[in-house]
């Protein structure tokens, strides 16, 4: 049965529904944010699209992870109502020609580094839920820049979707959790906690009363530079709305920080409130 006709039965059954978008190669962070789907939904719809567009030229594209089988078996295992997983033709036929670019929110962070990024996490999750027409929709608190991204989209097309967002889920040595982390070697994978160290070097210095941008991004850096295989891309203290950067703490702010090991790419942000 196509999705859509399915979510047509369950809204004349008076059901809410949640949609949870992913790119596949689960992990417990994926399924907390479809533990929290099913909290907040009747009936739930995962979808699994490794989205062409929102990979820039020389990324990953042709060689991110893929696990279909074990997805589906743990989306089961979770009690997830239906898998959605379209064909690149599905989502973009032939002779498709829109691109949806939010503009500010994608001018700092990874949008500096990455500028076609956003606008196709955009395109596609408006795709995704003009087909799936959800209630709610769940992303995670780690892409804090795309949940801003796709708050603000989402707010400005009218689409009616609440917007829900799950919290960072970590390994227990503090690596946040990301489909990327399989491209690690030993020695990256044992130098990569130190992203998560140096976040949280910043918050205690926040805690002492520290409010200074630059004191409290130079803890991090210098946590950072411990680990010989890191390299950092950028550091930032920014309003967690507007993403734009901050020069002193006075208000919550987001520290988000991207660091290159070898070739793989790794994000990671914490909220710091004075």
């Amino acid at each position: 049965m196509q999705v859509g006709k399915l979510v047509e039965q369950w809204r004349r059954a008076r059901m809410k529904v949640g949609l949870v978008p992913t790119m596949g190669a689960l992990h417990q962070g994926h399924l907390s944010l479809v533990s929290l789907a099913l909290g907040e939904a009747d009936r739930v719809i995962v979808s699994i699209f490794v989205n062409p567009s929102q990979f820039g030229r020389g990324e990953d594209l042709s060689s991110y992870p893929s696990n279909f089988d074990e997805d589906l078996k743990k989306l089961d295992e979770a009690g997830v109502h239906c898998v959605f997983f379209p064909s690149v033709d599905e989502i973009y036929p032939e002779g498709f020609s829109t691109s949806i670019h939010v503009s500010g929110l994608t001018d700092t962070l990874c949008g500096k580094y990455r500028p076609e990024h956003f606008d196709g996490v955009a395109t596609v999750c408006s795709i995704l839920m003009s087909i799936v027409r959800p209630d709610i929709a769940v992303f995670g608190r780690k892409d804090a820049q795309q949940l801003a991204v796709i708050r603000r989209m989402v707010d400005d097309l009218r689409l009616g979707v609440e917007i829900h967002a799950g919290d960072i889920i970590r390994e227990p040595d503090g690596l946040a959790m990301s489909s990327r982390n399989s491209y690690l070697d030993p020695d990256e994978r044992r130098q990569a906690p130190v992203i998560h160290s140096g976040l949280s070097r910043a918050a205690v210095l926040v805690s002492k009363g520290e409010r200074d941008t630059e004191r409290i991004c130079g803890a991090v850096r210098e946590a950072i530079a411990e680990a010989s295989l890191a390299t950092l891309q950028y550091l930032e203290l920014v309003d967690p709305d507007s993403m734009k950067p901050v020069s002193k703490l006075t208000t919550p702010a987001l520290l988000a920080v991207a660091v290159y090991f070898g070739h793989t790419r790794l994000i990671d942000n914490v909220i710091l409130k004075p």
